[in-house]
C-alpha cells in the first residue's frame, strides 16, 4: 500500500512540475513543437518525467503485493496530490468543496489500508489472458468510435476507453508470472499490457485535445478502477482482511468518489500552455489563479 500511495504522489507531483515547466516555456512563439522543446529542456519537466518512471515502478511493485482494488483507488488519488501541489506551486485556488474532496480521498484510502488483505494468489483461468488482449484491442476500436463524436459524449467515451486501457495494464501486471525471455515473449498478458497502455495514452490525449478535461478524467477514473477491481476479486483471489469486507467497499467507493470530485485536475490546473505541450487544448478558465 505504501508503494501504491508513493506511485500516486509521483504521478500527481509530476503533473504539476510539468505544468510549471510548460508555463515558464510559454509566450515566446514558435508553435507547439517549439514550446515542447523548450519545456523538456527545463529541469522541472525532466524531474516530472523521472517521477512518472518511478511511479510506474512503484505501481508494478504495489500490484504484485496488494489487491488491485486498493492500487486502483490509490492511483485515482493522484488527482488529490495534483490539487494540493498545484495549490502551492501554481497558486490555484481550491474551493472549500475541493478541499473537502481531498479529505474524502484520504479518508477512503485510510479505510482501504485498514481493510485490504494480501494480494490474491490465483492465476486466473487460462482464457483471461486472451480476454485481456481482446479488451486491449477493443480499447482501440472504442477510440475509433469515440473519435467520431463531439462534445461531452466524445470526451466521456474516450476517457472511459483510456481508463479501460490503464485497467488492462493493472491486471496484466498480475498475470505475468515469469520474466524468462521465452515465457515472457509467448505470454499474451505482455502484449495486452503494451497494447492497453499505448491505446490508453492515445485515447486520453485525443479526449483532452477537443473535449472537457473534467468529463474525460471522470470517465478514466471509472474505467481504471471498477473493472480491474472486479477482475481481481472474482478471478485473481483478491480479498480483504477477515470481517472487513464492507469497510473495504466503503473505502473504495469513498476514495473514487473523492477523486471524481477532483476530476478537473486530470490535466494540470492553471498551467497556461500546458495543453499545448500535452494535449493541444486551450487553458481551462475554471482553473482560477491568484497573485
Amino acid at each position: 500500500m505504501v508503494c501504491a500511495l508513493g506511485a500516486a504522489v509521483c504521478f500527481g507531483t509530476a503533473t504539476v512540475l510539468q505544468a510549471v515547466a510548460a508555463r515558464a516555456a510559454g509566450g515566446r512563439g514558435g508553435g507547439e513543437a517549439a514550446l515542447l522543446l523548450r519545456a523538456v529542456r527545463q529541469w522541472r519537466y525532466a524531474a516530472g518525467l523521472a517521477l512518472d518512471g518511478l511511479g510506474f515502478v512503484l505501481q508494478i511493485l504495489a500490484l504484485r503485493s496488494v489487491p488491485i482494488y486498493a492500487v486502483g483507488a490509490a492511483l485515482a488519488a493522484s488527482l488529490a496530490v495534483t490539487a494540493v501541489v498545484a495549490a502551492r506551486l501554481l497558486r490555484v485556488r481550491l474551493s472549500g468543496a475541493e478541499w473537502t474532496a481531498v479529505g474524502v480521498v484520504c479518508a477512503g484510502l485510510a479505510l482501504l489500508g485498514l481493510a485490504s488483505g494480501a494480494e490474491g494468489d490465483l492465476g486466473g483461468p487460462a482464457w483471461l489472458r486472451y480476454a485481456l488482449l481482446g479488451t486491449a484491442a477493443g480499447v482501440l476500436l472504442l477510440g475509433a468510435v469515440g473519435g467520431r463524436l463531439s462534445g461531452r459524449p466524445r470526451a466521456l467515451l474516450l476517457g472511459l476507453g483510456a481508463g479501460c486501457g490503464f485497467g488492462v495494464v493493472e491486471v496484466a501486471v498480475r498475470l505475468v508470472n515469469s520474466l524468462a525471455p521465452y515465457a515472457l515473449l509467448t505470454d499474451p498478458a505482455l502484449y495486452a499490457l503494451l497494447l492497453g497502455g499505448g491505446a490508453a495514452f492515445l485515447l486520453l490525449t485525443s479526449a483532452l485535445q477537443r473535449g472537457s478535461v473534467t468529463t474525460a478524467t471522470a470517465g478514466m477514473v471509472l474505467g481504471e478502477t471498477l473493472g480491474p477491481a472486479a477482475v481481481g476479486v472474482v478471478w485473481l483471489g483478491d480479498r480483504t482482511r477477515a470481517g472487513l469486507g464492507p469497510l473495504a467497499v466503503l473505502g473504495f467507493v469513498v476514495a473514487v468518489a473523492g477523486a471524481l470530485a477532483l476530476a478537473r485536475f486530470g490535466e494540470a490546473p492553471g498551467a497556461e500552455g500546458l495543453g499545448a505541450v500535452e494535449t493541444g487544448a486551450e487553458p481551462r478558465p475554471e482553473a482560477e489563479t491568484v497573485g
